[in-house]
């Protein structure tokens, strides 16, 4: 991947060379990243990047992101050839030195990086740059190993022994391996439901793996999420609260991936994911104390009903959406409390296991 990534840099740049010596004026082709620009694929199971285009072209008004683009491409390929990394952060406070093309903000500098990441097909992990840490965690039945990238020696961390807050995931997960036996993975939205189920070793009783997302899963963690299910074929579960944000945003999220990061959807999203969190019908069947739908959740349903490829792929989703719509009412992860501090353990995940025709794909 290494020499692939730095070869199609170094084409890239030689046309843009030849375009100036022919007096031809030179331009950047970056994919849209967009839900305008996306397909639901029923067959891989996540959103794949359609084939609009966005022109960067060497002008007035765009010479400075151009700029920005090929000195962000020369620090990748330092980085590359060096064996070095740096975070989205260090990129930003990198191009101080730039002079005029220097990023004003890092919201800018991660803008360039994804469209790096989208003009060549790859992850911005191959390009040596780390995403920032995002508090994910992981506790139960899985030794993760790495190597020591100073002397190879193997490094096993046993994610049973992590206690109740686990082993903090770091922001590059691609050279992990994995132990593991496993039923499922149980993705969680929320710290406190994740320590209440870390606290009682749910993960022990029901031989599981928790994984802490904390709120919108960041990439390692569904990188690692993905890895691990794909080597062990194991299912993923996925737990968040009852409301607009927790299915569309979370949930989706992790299942399929978003229109932003089309380019990598492949890689990232989890497929065979399937929802296993508070919907429209547990909220009428276990009596859960609720909140009123805000302005902004209404909207949300209603966008997603319109324009989500996923959605309008899913009719389950159809019906909780609309479902919700009337109830207007969301309720949290920690609503089942009102039942029991435990009722969560003891009531609700398992009638879930116990009712897969009732989970949301």
């Amino acid at each position: 991947m290494k020499d692939n990534v730095i070869e199609k840099m170094d084409n890239l740049v030689n046309d843009l060379v030849l375009n100036i010596q022919g007096l031809k004026r030179p331009k950047l082709k970056i994919p849209v990243r967009s839900l305008s620009n996306v397909e639901y694929s029923q067959e891989g199971g996540y959103f794949e990047i359609q084939e609009k285009l966005k022109i960067r072209s060497f002008n007035v008004n765009t010479i400075k992101s151009f700029a920005q683009t090929l000195k962000m491409m020369s620090l990748s390929k330092e980085l590359i050839q060096t064996n070095d990394m740096a975070t989205k952060r260090d990129v930003y406070y990198q191009s101080k030195n730039w002079g005029n093309a220097k990023f004003d903000g890092q919201p800018e500098s991660d803008d360039v990086m994804d469209d790096i990441e989208a003009m060549f097909y790859t992850i911005r992990e191959e390009l040596k740059f780390n995403p920032d840490r995002d508090g994910s965690a992981v506790v139960g039945n899985i030794i993760i190993k790495e190597k020591d990238r100073e002397t190879g020696e193997e490094i096993r961390i046993d994610c049973a022994k992590m206690g109740t807050g686990g082993y903090n995931l770091p922001s590059n997960v691609e050279n992990f391996e994995f132990e593991t036996k496993a039923k499922y993975i149980l993705a969680i939205e929320t710290g406190g439901m994740f320590e209440r189920l870390a606290y009682h070793k749910f993960w022990e009783k029901q031989n599981c793996i928790l994984v802490l997302m904390k709120g919108v899963p960041g990439r390692s963690t569904r990188r690692f999420v993905r890895k691990l299910s794909d080597l062990y074929k194991i299912p993923v579960y996925v737990f968040t609260d009852g409301d607009p944000y927790g299915w569309l945003n979370i949930y989706r999220t992790l299942k399929v991936g978003s229109g932003n990061a089309a380019h990598v959807n492949e890689y990232f999203c989890v497929p065979n994911a399937r929802y296993f969190g508070i919907t429209a019908k547990d909220i009428i069947q276990y009596n859960l104390p609720t909140h009123k739908l805000k302005d902004v959740d209404i909207k949300r349903i209603k966008d997603g009903l319109k324009n989500d490829p996923f959605v309008k792929s899913h009719p389950d989703w159809q019906k909780n959406l609309n479902d919700t719509l009337k109830l207007g009412k969301r309720a949290e992860q920690q609503a089942l409390a009102a039942h029991g501090l435990n009722f969560v353990m003891s009531d609700y995940l398992p009638n879930k296991l116990n009712n897969p025709d009732d989970w949301l794909t």
